[in-house]
């Protein structure tokens, strides 16, 4: 972690605002499904990540949106130390 940034313990992740990661635009030239996965992976923590794959999926969203390169979000995070959590989510809605 960056010196510069205070660890935030017991934050509240609320309904509204796990869904309002549904409205994040996409990040640089990313397409936009694989942009919005990215976004909650990178932003949420597990339990607020199953949480909102079931709303993305429930609202349409695509678990095996790709990036630019073809990969889903799941292919690109294989090699993420700590993001098994994560990789397990996806699997199971792949």
């Amino acid at each position: 972690m960056r010196p510069d940034k205070a660890k935030v313990v017991d934050e509240i992740w609320d309904d509204a605002r796990i869904a309002s990661f549904l409205d994040k635009p996409p990040m640089g030239a990313e397409p936009g499904q694989f942009s919005i996965l990215l976004n909650a992976y990178r932003g949420m923590r597990v339990e607020d990540f199953a949480r909102f794959i079931e709303l993305y999926i429930g609202r349409g969203g695509d678990v095996n949106a790709r990036n630019r390169q073809g990969n889903t979000l799941l292919e690109d995070i294989e090699g993420h130390g700590k993001a098994a959590a994560f990789r397990e989510i996806l699997a199971h809605h792949s």
